[in-house]
């Protein structure tokens, strides 16, 4: 009987052995994860969660009881220490696991701040997992100074929850704007001014220098010289893909752990899917870090485990809760050199261009231009530029142009 193995019992894991059961696979299934709780949705650690208004149980993605109705072996609390492709055994603690076709599903890591400008003192957290969001529940709840280094999503989600618990917040980014590296300048205009109205100190173009400390985080020196006394720190500086096992496996690493198009890895029975797996996009080597990518991967691998052969598509859209604010955005935006901005009763919205292409959108409170782009985008319509901005184009209307 054959026997399939994932490795990450994350999102893209648990979609994948999900799919597997769904598409009548009748082999062993074993998914190995190294938290000690089943599979959970990670987006709303740093909002419902955080805030206290979403509990535990309800981050799983799916009821503790449903993988053994499954036939799913779920390792939990395991840390894969190698692997032999030649064998094809995965190696956990003093137990051999023998595969017939093995799945890396272990998504990706937070960049931390190195020990030597005071990353390593108590206090200071990331926000990824189950475990850095409790631990970080206390300090958030008993109030007191924050330090958020890191202006993008993840830092900017955390600045709207520690404002609602109504802490001191200081919020400092190196660049020269708050996501600059995924949003147009509009859009950042847009999140400053939101943070501002709500009482945060941000700072751009402003970084860390280093943390002051005996054991625990007291204070910051800036980029800037100017010094603050906080109570903890909050880092939101990017994550890394999470491929030093299948590098160490000898699978071919290029941005992540590289796939095929129909992600399948360079190693014959190995395959990637999730924030850990690149694959060829409009020529380049790409990673889609969200949860829709990590779901429609996952399934798509399974898939062509079981002799699909269907080669990926995606479709990228993500969302950020900040605040009463939903930011939903459709498509990529990288290369545009245009942006059209729309402004009605019904909301705001940005939508990228290069040239006469539509590339992406945000969308802030507005589902509409949300859906309508989103919808654009997927059968390669492009609307004109000055068509969009105008507020008294019917979008529906694009749809049929």
């Amino acid at each position: 009987m054959e026997h399939i193995v994932v490795i990450g019992a994350g999102q893209a894991g648990a979609s994948l052995v999900a799919k597997l059961r769904m598409l009548k696979f009748e082999g062993q299934i074993t998914l190995i994860g190294e938290e000690p709780v089943p599979p959970y949705q990670r987006p709303p650690l740093s909002k419902a969660y955080l805030l206290g208004d979403m509990t535990k149980e309800r981050l799983y993605l799916r009821p503790t009881d449903y993988y053994d109705e499954q036939n799913i072996t779920l390792r939990l609390n395991a840390r894969v220490e190698r692997i032999d492709t030649a064998s094809r055994e995965v190696h956990v603690a003093d137990e051999v696991i023998a595969y017939d076709q093995l799945v890396f599903a272990t998504g990706s890591t937070p960049r931390k701040l190195p020990a030597q400008i005071g990353g390593a003192l108590d206090g200071v957290f990331t926000v990824r997992d189950l475990a850095d969001v409790d631990a970080i529940a206390g300090p958030i709840n008993k109030g007191g100074h924050v330090l958020i280094v890191g202006g993008g999503y993840i830092g900017l989600e955390a600045a709207a929850v520690a404002a609602k618990k109504g802490l001191k917040i200081t919020l400092v980014e190196m660049n020269e704007r708050i996501l600059q590296r995924v949003a147009c300048a509009e859009t950042s205009t847009y999140f400053r001014a939101l943070h501002k109205e709500n009482g945060v100190d941000l700072r751009e173009g402003v970084g860390l220098d280093h943390l002051i400390g005996e054991g625990h985080v007291s204070g910051a020196k800036l980029t800037d010289g100017s010094t603050l006394d906080v109570d903890f720190v909050i880092v939101g500086v990017g994550i890394a893909p999470a491929d030093n096992l299948a590098k160490d496996a000898g699978l071919k690493i290029e941005n992540g752990i590289w796939t095929d198009t129909f992600g399948q890895t360079s190693v014959p029975n190995i395959w990637a899917a999730g924030d850990c797996a690149s694959f060829s996009w409009r020529d380049a080597q790409i990673r889609l870090e969200s949860v829709q990518n990590a779901i429609d991967q996952a399934e798509l691998v399974a898939e062509n485990i079981l002799g699909a052969q269907k080669a990926y598509d995606p479709k990228p859209w993500f969302w950020s809760d900040q605040y009463d604010i939903k930011l939903q955005i459709a498509g990529l935006n990288t290369g545009f050199d245009q942006i059209a901005v729309r402004n009605t009763d019904g909301g705001l919205s940005h939508w990228y261009y290069a040239g006469e292409t539509l590339l992406a959108v945000d969308a802030m409170n507005d589902p509409r231009a949300f859906m309508v782009a989103k919808r654009l985008i997927e059968a390669g319509k492009s609307p004109a530029a000055d068509v969009v901005s105008n507020p008294e184009t019917e979008l529906k209307d694009l749809l049929r142009a």
